[in-house]
């Protein structure tokens, strides 16, 4: 097994603080930062699978280097980098359970914004006239 990671197309910032805080550009930043975060999530699982199935083979690596009756300072190393494999499993085994955490967050807050704020952007941006800005008459 590889655990070659290889770097994406456009890494960088999923939805960029720009300052724009219309509603469609909320929407669509929110929409942009749930697919990164759906993507991390798909990709720290295959991590965790890659790493776990790698420590099981350098396990059995080991048990090998034990049998064929070399030095038990090979054995020993080989099943540090064992454990160290499986340790690093369990990181981001709890790495991926967070960020599915955000993940979920991040789409109730796209649908809760959408809930709060789709029909005012309706009205306002199906009239001709002008209409003030929210929070204009909290003065």
């Amino acid at each position: 097994m590889s655990s070659e990671l290889a770097p994406r197309a456009g890494s960088g910032s999923p939805a960029p603080a720009d300052g724009d805080n219309r509603y469609k550009a909320v929407q669509r930043k929110l929409l942009d930062l749930s697919r990164a975060m759906d993507d991390a999530t798909f990709d720290l699982n295959m991590l965790h699978h890659v790493m776990r199935a790698n420590a099981r083979v350098t396990e059995d690596t080991a048990r090998d280097i034990a049998d064929a009756g070399l030095d038990v300072k090979f054995v020993e190393l080989t099943n540090l980098v064992a454990v160290s494999l499986g340790g690093a499993a369990v990181e981001v085994h709890k790495l991926h359970d967070s960020a599915q955490e955000t993940a979920d967050l991040t789409h109730e807050t796209q649908r809760s914004h959408a809930r709060l704020y789709g029909a005012l952007d309706d009205i306002r941006s199906n009239r001709r006239e002008k209409t003030p800005r929210p929070a204009f008459f909290n003065r």
